[in-house]
């Protein structure tokens, strides 16, 4: 029974359900990065390199057993049965995970910079004294001034 009890503990704190919202928001972050890489970024990418369709840029490395090629896409290729290297798919997919990279590193930049302001020490008001022959502010707990050498009372 104690054990139940734990891990009624262990999954009602913050923490826990901080990390499945956190989970669940980055799923969906990452299929708007997806689509965005896939659908508004490639396409110009590819139409200035010359009308070249990432999703479909990729090399047949083994005829297919069904159909020999030339194939027109990726898709085509896999229902022949062709092994082929797919590059563009590759391409797409290194596009997004910098963008995501990018976003958490933003995303956790901000965090540790809101982290610091709160962690910043105030600083505590020293209480000084004025040394009676050069009248220049020493901390009280001195018992010599710094810029006469002075001794004090």
């Amino acid at each position: 029974m104690s054990v139940l009890k734990e891990f009624k503990e262990f999954a009602v704190k913050g923490n826990v359900i901080d990390l499945a919202v956190g989970v669940v928001i980055g799923g969906a972050f990452g299929s708007i990065v997806k689509s965005l890489v896939d659908d508004i970024i490639m396409p110009p990418v590819g139409l200035l390199i010359g009308n070249v369709d990432f999703s479909n840029l990729f090399f047949v490395l083994k005829e297919g057993a069904k159909q020999a090629g030339p194939y027109v896409s990726v898709a085509a290729a896999k229902q022949a049965g062709a092994t082929t290297l797919n590059l563009g798919l590759f391409i797409n997919a290194l596009v997004s995970f910098t963008i995501v990279a990018f976003a958490i590193f933003m995303l956790v930049k901000m965090i540790n910079r809101l982290k610091r302001e709160e962690a910043a020490p105030v600083p505590a008001a020293t209480a000084t004294k004025e040394c009676r022959y050069c009248l220049s502010a020493i901390p009280d707990k001195a018992t010599r001034c710094p810029c006469c050498t002075s001794q004090l009372d």
